[in-house]
């Protein structure tokens, strides 16, 4: 029935035999029912996306009050998890109160009134592009587990919230979280002033700005130490002026692996199908953000990446490419994500291990939480914001971790040759 087709599709990934298009709304919002699709890339079909749920839709006895609200800092820290590492390098002290932005409003009228197209603005298209894939993603990973996924939605008042999807002690996933954050707001001037360092565009007289941000980020602990961490995150920002125009815009995101055991081809299958997905469009992409991953993903305190690495960027803007373009690199890097890692969990979620090998494990990941409590710029912006949601900013944190004191990896284990990659990365492509 016409009424039963899709408001929007996506660029088919590899890792699937045919491409995917929502089927239902309503109650299996989250539990999605997928019909084959000719389209490539995102489109309109003329008709708006169905309505965002409330709460968690498997779960009718939990309701939230109808008028609860968050504080406008607390709004804020929501989507601090998924951007806010964009926000933190702008913002100098305290972030300021979040006003109803003119762009809120147009945004919500043209979805309204129209839907989203191609024609949409890029603000539209990017939130309908992550949006729609985690869906796919999680019900990727609900094959997989055999469990689900609890959800969790949000929404401001002025414009924008998020939906967080969480599954703990499943089958494969200790812990999994998948996320979307859409934020609107108003920067101060200097926060502008320190904007235009990276971005010429923006008007420096100016006493505040509309914001626009929108990220999908992920981070998949598994039980098995020998099945690696995965942790991506894709975003877009954008200033508009006081007429709603845009007056600055960027792209970042990137993916990264962390093994407590290293299987070489892993590293490599996960490298090859990234790089696969940069070629397409710059041959300069791949190493670039390679270089720029092992240096953000980084201990600096232990000496040692905090795993083997993917890619990493951030600020791309019209001085790289045009924005079209580089809305297609986002949607091949994001679409790339499930034949990157798939099939490594699946090779990996059953292997045979003892229990020294899950001390390891534990091991490691204490140097993960180390990573995203001491150098993670997102992170530490949302636990520095007064409201903070604090359980969305850890969501990224794994159930379980160790520390022991003067622990050393015996000479010539499996153990010691993971860290001495840590230590001196390798190009596994």
């Amino acid at each position: 029935m016409a009424s039963a087709r899709p408001a929007f599709r996506l660029l088919r990934p590899p890792f699937f035999q045919q491409s995917y298009a929502y089927r239902r709304p309503g109650a299996d919002f989250f539990r999605p029912r997928f019909a084959p699709t000719t389209a490539n890339r995102y489109v309109s079909d003329g008709v708006p996306p169905p309505p965002p749920p409330r709460g968690d839709v498997r779960n009718e006895g939990r309701r939230e009050p109808p008028n609860k609200v968050w504080a406008p800092k607390t709004r804020l820290a929501v989507g601090v998890v998924f951007v806010g590492a964009l926000i933190y390098s702008m913002v100098t002290g305290e972030p300021e109160k979040l006003e109803a932005p003119a762009i809120a409003e147009q945004d919500a009228l043209s979805k309204r009134e129209s839907g989203v197209g191609r024609d949409s603005p890029m603000r539209l298209r990017m939130e309908a592009f992550i949006k729609e894939h985690q869906k796919i993603i999680v019900s990727e990973l609900e094959k997989l587990d055999g469990k689900t996924f609890k959800v969790d939605s949000w929404e401001r008042p002025d414009g924008g919230g998020g939906i967080t999807c969480v599954l703990q002690e499943g089958n494969v996933f200790e812990k999994a979280g998948v996320n979307t954050s859409i934020v609107y707001g108003t920067l101060p001037r200097a926060a502008i002033s320190k904007m235009r360092v990276n971005h010429k565009a923006l008007d420096p007289d100016v006493d505040s700005l509309d914001f626009f941000a929108a990220g999908l980020s992920l981070v998949l602990h598994p039980h098995n130490p020998m099945a690696p961490t995965v942790h991506l995150n894709y975003r877009y920002f954008e200033t508009a002026d006081k007429d709603g125009k845009p007056s600055a815009w960027w792209f970042g995101g990137g993916c990264d692996l962390t093994p407590c055991y290293l299987f070489d081809d892993d590293a490599i299958h996960f490298h090859r199908t990234i790089k696969e997905a940069c070629e397409k469009h710059d041959k300069s992409y791949y190493p670039r953000f390679k270089k720029w991953c092992d240096g953000y993903f980084s201990n600096k305190h232990r000496g040692e990446t905090r795993g083997v690495g993917g890619i990493f960027f951030d600020d791309l803007d019209e001085t790289e490419k045009d924005q079209e373009n580089l809305f297609e690199f986002v949607q091949d890097c994001l679409s790339a994500f499930l034949p990157s890692y798939m099939p490594i969990i699946r090779k990996r979620k059953d292997l045979p291990f003892t229990d020294k090998e899950k001390l390891w494990q534990q091991l490691r990941r204490g140097r993960y939480v180390e990573f995203n409590l001491v150098h993670d710029r997102g992170t530490s912006f949302g636990l520095n914001t007064p409201g903070a949601r604090v359980e969305s900013i850890l969501m990224s944190l794994p159930l379980t971790a160790r520390w022991q004191y003067m622990h050393e990896p015996e000479k010539g284990s499996r153990e010691e040759r993971l860290v001495n990659v840590l230590k001196k990365p390798v190009d596994w492509v």
